[in-house]
């Protein structure tokens, strides 16, 4: 057993050296971290008074040895004979000349050897909170060194397992009369590595220089439950924990996550970028391509659109629904190349009333338009989609609102969004507006009716009406609109602008007018012919 010490010639000269100083001399205090430690000291009548003033030096020896503080290593002592004494609890001193003054002030019991007795005081009493104990939750080592010198008058072994299995770490070392088997039944496992048996307390220091080099390589990751998701590490502030690669720790201490590259690398992304382990990817709103670059999101680049959009806010479709609604135009301008010579945007809510809440001049960016469709207030009340369209028709697509001159021979394209029947009739307005060479949409939520979808879009209704049972489910409706709306798919692909100043635009222009003035001479020469004959049947009358 490696606790039975035998003796050369290099420590029968140590023991020359005075004892407070022995176990300084070994090296450098070592910093162990956290570490709540209780010396358990046998001072019953069997401890000679010369022997106990050799542990009293010992201890102070040992003490000077300890990283000792507050937030280091606290220590408390307690003596035991037929009773139990608290010399200082845990949180009693923080400086090591103040542990060291009660110690050489200790007046030994003189009774018996109830170490049972010991035992349980340290465990319910020494290692408390209200002791200076740290709480369970820091996860701060306990450590408690019996030093006896006989044969308990109580029993051990039961009260020393309950001490152990509540954490507390048992150092039992006898000294010349002690029994060997109760300092085995006290000691944690291994044994050999917790069980001192020293000839004589002059030779207890061995115990020290031991136990020194035992706190310095402690194993704070073996105490309690450290909770570290990957990996705990000791340090010289006690027990870390550590993520393995491409992880990071969070700031409760314990738990790791996937290392976000995206905040540490210019990705690129135009959209998203998203970590995946060592590396990352760029990830396009949903009805987006990923183009070959692996950064970029395809989005509409040909021919140009005036877009406006009539957002049912009446009662019916609810705050929850109405702000899915929101989302749901934002994904569409996701997919739209917004800008003044590009895709304009415009959107109007209607209810019992209608409200443009921006027009299709005023913003010249997705991002503009997306934060605008965010800040929209919904209206509640009744569903007036009658005036909802005839407000399109006569306001909406003006000039003045934003709308290109027709002359420019930009698509105007409306799409209504809708929940239920309207209250009014749609008929008039929903005829005036295809009229208007205005491509109608139509996307019907919950219960939306599908004649008046129909009536609303333009033909063929296949191609221009969408519909979805609710509106958790709508996103799926994006493709098709996609497909539909967005230039390079769909109604205004290979959409030239023309504008009337260039040269084959005056010809064209000219040409028209000369066409028509021709027509007008032969209609007033035909008129003329006419009004003759009727002047000479007057005559022949008279």
């Amino acid at each position: 057993m490696r606790g039975l010490l035998c003796w050369p010639l290099a420590m029968s000269l140590l023991l020359l050296q005075p004892w407070e100083t022995q176990l300084q001399s070994a090296g450098p205090r070592c910093h162990t971290g956290p570490l709540d430690l209780v010396f358990v000291i046998d001072s019953s009548r069997s401890v000679r008074p010369f022997e106990f003033e050799t542990m009293r030096q010992f201890l102070v020896g040992l003490l000077r040895s300890l990283d000792v503080g507050l937030n280091a290593t606290r220590v408390g002592v307690i003596q035991y004979s037929s009773q139990v004494q608290s010399v200082f609890p845990l949180g009693a001193f923080s400086r090591r000349e103040d542990m060291e003054r009660a110690i050489r002030a200790l007046v030994p019991l003189a009774q018996g050897t109830m170490t049972g007795l010991a035992i349980q005081y340290a465990m319910n009493v020494a290692f408390s909170e209200a002791e200076g104990a740290r709480p369970p939750k820091e996860r701060v080592p306990r450590v408690a060194v019996i030093v006896t010198d006989g044969r308990p008058q109580d029993r051990v072994a039961e009260v020393a397992a309950q001490a152990r299995a509540r954490g507390i770490e048992i150092y039992a070392v006898g000294v010349q009369r002690a029994d060997v088997g109760s300092l085995r039944a006290m000691a944690s496992p291994p044994l050999d590595e917790h069980v001192f048996l020293v000839e004589s307390f002059d030779l207890i220091q061995e115990f020290g220089l031991q136990f020194q080099s035992r706190l310095c390589a402690i194993d704070h990751c073996s105490f309690g439950n450290h909770s570290c998701q990957h990996e705990c590490v000791n340090s010289p502030g006690g027990p870390q924990c550590r993520c393995r690669e491409g992880h990071d720790l969070l700031p409760d201490g314990r738990s790791c996550q996937v290392r976000d590259l995206c905040n540490g690398v210019d990705h690129g992304c135009e959209f998203q970028c998203v970590s995946e382990g060592l590396s990352y990817r760029c990830l396009c709103p949903e009805g987006r391509q990923l183009q070959a670059d692996g950064k970029s999101c395809l989005r509409c680049r040909e021919g140009h659109v005036d877009l406006v959009l009539l957002v049912d806010g009446s009662k019916s479709v609810r705050p929850q629904n109405f702000e899915l609604v929101k989302r749901f135009v934002n994904q569409i301008v996701d997919f739209l190349d917004v800008s003044p010579e590009g895709t304009r945007i415009g959107l109007v809510q209607f209810s019992s009333r209608v409200r443009t809440e921006f027009p299709l001049g005023r913003y010249g960016t997705a991002a503009e338009v997306k934060q605008a469709v965010l800040a929209i207030e919904y209206m509640e009340r009744g569903t007036m989609t009658g005036l909802a369209l005839r407000h399109m028709v006569e306001h909406s697509f003006s000039e003045a609102q934003g709308a290109r001159p027709r002359a420019l021979n930009v698509p105007r394209v409306g799409l209504v969004f809708t929940d239920g029947r309207s209250q009014d009739d749609i008929s008039v307005w929903a005829a005036r507006a295809k009229e208007e060479g205005i491509v109608m949409y139509a996307v019907g939520v919950g219960k939306a009716v599908e004649e008046e979808l129909r009536e609303i879009a333009s033909e063929p209704a296949e191609l221009h009406v969408s519909y979805s049972p609710d509106f958790s489910t709508m996103t799926h409706l994006l493709e098709n609109l996609k497909g539909s709306i967005c230039p390079e798919e769909g109604i205004s692909a290979g959409t030239e602008l023309r504008s009337p100043c260039e040269c084959e635009s005056l010809v064209e222009f000219q040409g028209r007018t000369l066409g028509a003035l021709e027509s007008l001479t032969q209609n007033l020469a035909q008129l003329t012919a006419r009004l003759e004959d009727l002047e000479n049947e007057l005559a022949h009358k008279k």
